[in-house]
């Protein structure tokens, strides 16, 4: 790392001095795109076949990777039949790991996560977005922790406890991770932390469904006695978070019950009746339907847009409106005024638009 850190240095004092007056990282992103700030890439050096259906992708990341933090999530690109579609994982690896892990569960008639989960060899080059979210640890870690998780609901946290377990083992003594598939052999991560619990103070207690039935706050009661005293990060499906947050409203602390979302929430029936929309720093123009998020239809144009979790929560995709209208695709709000920050990953056009990316 310290010698291709070097070399990329060099390179780039070369361009800046042979290059005016095109950017360095235009050049430097031809000769290595993991070199490229405008493009971020990260090439898959490494996999690990969790389960049938999940893979750990190894990604060897550019020199200006920011640093992300236990539980947060990145955007990954993959490009299929020539256009790049993206998606929102957590990362699994520590933050001071040299390479960076992503966990992928291939979804019932999910195309992206499919090919990435079985058919991305070592060498793809893939897109990355920037570390976001705010489903992490406070520092310093809280003393009674407990944390419910189901099926790849387990990826953030994972994050979490590998790093706890690295930096902070005092903080997993007496720790609760309730973990909860259908079966042993699709239980992720198990040997891990079968290992970890045997060689922390961590609990684990494993909850296989096609057996014990699905966890339910009564259930999770009898594994935890004392989970109302606990602060609780939990991940999941739509079902299991509804109904924690149900118990911890009416017997618990909602402030002590931190949840991650892996769906976005249901768009709204709404009038983003479609329209052409111009991307006015990089020159791009995309048709967009009715319904369709300004980032998806820039992107299926070829637009590189900034972006990060999808789904409206982190910002990261924000561009200003110079003209026309958006709507809103999760609450319907209708947005015209010229300098406003959209964020494309949730806007659609209502008409004809121009937005500043």
């Amino acid at each position: 790392m310290g010698v291709l850190g070097s070399i990329g240095r060099r390179a780039r004092t070369a361009a800046t001095w042979f290059t005016q007056p095109l950017l360095p990282d235009d050049l430097l992103g031809t000769l290595n795109p993991l070199w490229s700030t405008g493009e971020p890439h990260a090439r898959v050096v490494g996999l690990r076949r969790e389960t049938t259906d999940t893979t750990t992708l190894l990604l060897r990341t550019g020199p200006r990777r920011g640093t992300h933090r236990a539980g947060q999530f990145v955007g990954i690109g993959t490009r299929l039949d020539g256009i790049w579609h993206w998606r929102t994982y957590s990362v699994t690896s520590r933050p001071d790991d040299p390479v960076l892990a992503v966990t992928v569960t291939a979804l019932p008639g999910g195309t992206v996560s499919g090919a990435l989960a079985h058919r991305t060899p070592v060498g793809t080059l893939l897109r990355i977005g920037p570390p976001a979210g705010e489903f992490v640890l406070p520092e310093p870690a809280p003393e009674k922790l407990l944390f419910v998780t189901a099926g790849s609901g387990i990826t953030p946290v994972m994050g979490m406890v590998r790093d706890l377990a690295a930096t902070c083992p005092e903080a997993l003594d007496g720790a609760a991770l309730v973990h909860c598939d259908r079966t042993p052999a699709d239980l992720l991560f198990a040997p891990e932390l079968r290992t970890l619990a045997a060689s922390t103070g961590l609990r684990l207690v494993e909850r296989h469904t096609a057996v014990e039935g699905r966890l339910t706050p009564d259930a999770l009661a009898d594994c935890v006695p004392d989970w109302a005293a606990r602060q609780t990060w939990a991940c999941g499906p739509a079902g299991l978070l509804d109904a924690l947050t149900e118990q911890w409203a009416r017997a618990g602390d909602p402030d002590a019950l931190h949840i991650e979302r892996f769906v976005p929430p249901t768009p709204v029936a709404a009038d983003a009746t479609g329209g052409r929309v111009n991307f006015t720093t990089s020159g791009i123009e995309a048709e967009a339907g009715p319904g369709t998020p300004l980032m998806v239809a820039g992107e299926a144009a070829g637009a590189l847009l900034p972006n990060g979790c999808r789904m409206g929560i982190c910002h990261t995709c924000v561009g200003k409106l110079r003209s026309g209208a958006v709507r809103n695709l999760h609450t319907g709000d209708l947005h015209d005024t010229p300098g406003e920050p959209v964020r494309t990953c949730v806007s659609g056009a209502a008409g004809d638009v121009e937005i500043e990316l």
